[in-house]
């Protein structure tokens, strides 16, 4: 029987240490199963710069050619290229070698079937898991061809076709890639833009010598916030190492919070037509819902995680979906996230609206946020019952955990898939009810 620590495959993907979670025969074999399970044609494999990667894509494409599928190999991308590429040229799946904004010793696969589908792990990954651990797999009659494609130009002209460019000023913007794979991608972006980019560590380099890759952390916008300062710049953005996911800065380098983008760029589609539904999920700030109502859109509440707002926008047809964690989904994008999409159709809104970042968003953020604070909790549904009853008079909502709101104030407290943690989103019309609500539960949930 194969040997593959169960460890790795996650809610949304496959991820662990190289190499002692993760290596060359982890590699192999999920090629191996993925073939078992989807019984595709082809498979696109792109890959990002981490220093594993490029032993990672030998392995794994082995596995899918011996298994008799096709690989695309697309190359060096980001995770929202290869999603692009599996649903533009009607591949049977894909699979991106990432771990994301993970450290440097981790990687992984991002794993979408057909019209760039993600698996998670209740559609398809624990299949592939149990796929491995049985060692059964078919013999086919013949092994795959391993076939070159360069998607880069082709998914340039698909982000530029979400908006105007000629409307789009020439702002001074700085981009922050974080040694990640928003430093191949953006300068072929801005060649069609009329913008001055500064960039900043744009040399691909997965051992991410000058500041972790995941941006939704404030310590790693640091340098981006003085370069803004320093250049005097318009807009900053920072892209995650897969730059699937992207965060802004505004010009007095303050971080727009991924539920702040979310109200934006709804704000900035919702100006092409009126009447589509997008969604947001549930700790997403009430500027969210708000806007998009006076916008004339229908507003959509949906559960916490990636995989999970993708069927939903498809059931909805909305045309935009977005989180607080700075994924950001399109419609015309096959329902895929994409950073760089977002970047465009926010320097479009921005070129529109003529005012600066920090003018727009105090425009529609009138709240005050706790962020997310964890909590250790031996017996979470216990918890959670004791909590809800405390605060039977607000509006009670179980879509994802417990949602609690007043008129002005609410808290979102839900389960970690994968940890005994509780996790508390608090938001509050004013500073000092902000403060006195969330001590008020972490008491509660600490006690």
């Amino acid at each position: 029987m194969p040997k593959v620590d169960p460890a790795i495959f996650k809610a949304y993907d496959i991820r662990g240490i190289y190499p002692t979670q993760l290596n060359e025969e982890t590699a192999y074999l999920v090629g191996k199963a993925l073939v078992e399970y989807l019984k595709p044609k082809n498979i696109a494999v792109g890959r990002d710069m981490r220093l594993s990667s490029p032993a990672l894509f030998e392995s794994l494409t082995r596995g899918i050619l011996e298994a008799g599928a096709d690989v695309i190999d697309i190359g060096l991308c980001s995770t929202d290229e290869l999603y692009f590429a599996v649903g533009k040229f009607g591949f049977d799946g894909g699979v991106m070698i990432t771990a994301s904004h993970n450290p440097k010793e981790y990687n992984g696969f991002k794993i979408c079937q057909k019209e760039a589908i993600p698996l998670s792990g209740d559609s398809g990954l624990n299949e592939i898991q149990e796929i491995i651990l049985s060692g059964k797999f078919s013999t086919p009659a013949k092994k795959g061809s391993l076939i070159k494609k360069d998607v880069t130009d082709d998914y340039i002209r698909h982000i530029l076709s979400f908006v105007d460019v000629k409307k789009i000023k020439p702002f001074k913007i700085v981009v922050d890639a974080g040694n990640g794979m928003a430093g191949l991608l953006v300068p072929k972006l801005f060649e069609k833009l009329s913008g001055q980019l500064i960039p900043m560590f744009f040399e691909l380099d997965g051992s991410f010598p000058n500041h972790p890759a995941s941006p939704i952390e404030p310590e790693n916008l640091k340098f981006l916030q003085e370069k803004v300062i320093q250049e005097k710049a318009f807009l900053g953005a920072a892209f995650d190492g897969d730059a699937d996911r992207v965060f802004f800065v505004d010009e007095k380098a303050h971080m727009l919070g991924g539920d702040i983008v979310t109200a934006l760029v709804a704000k900035s589609l919702l100006k092409k037509g009126k009447d589509a539904t997008i969604l947001y999920n549930i700790i997403c700030s009430r500027a969210v819902p708000r806007v998009i109502q006076e916008n004339g859109g229908k507003a959509v509440k949906t559960r916490v995680g990636h995989a999970l707002i993708k069927p939903l926008m498809k059931q909805y047809n909305a045309i935009f979906g977005g989180e607080h964690s700075g994924h950001f989904y399109y419609r015309d994008n096959f329902y895929a996230d994409s950073a760089l999409i977002t970047l465009v159709v926010f320097l479009e809104l921005l070129s529109e609206e003529n005012k600066n970042v920090s003018e727009l968003v105090k425009e529609i953020d009138q709240y005050y946020r706790s962020g997310e604070i964890n909590s250790k909790v031996e017996d979470i549904p216990k918890k959670l019952q004791e909590i809800e009853k405390l605060y039977s008079k607000g509006k009670i909502d179980h879509l994802d955990g417990l949602t609690v709101e007043f008129e002005d104030w609410w808290f979102n407290l839900r389960p970690s898939n994968t940890e005994p943690l509780l996790r508390l989103n608090v938001e509050a019309d004013s500073k000092e009810l902000l403060k006195q609500k969330t001590l008020e539960l972490l008491n509660l949930i600490r006690s």
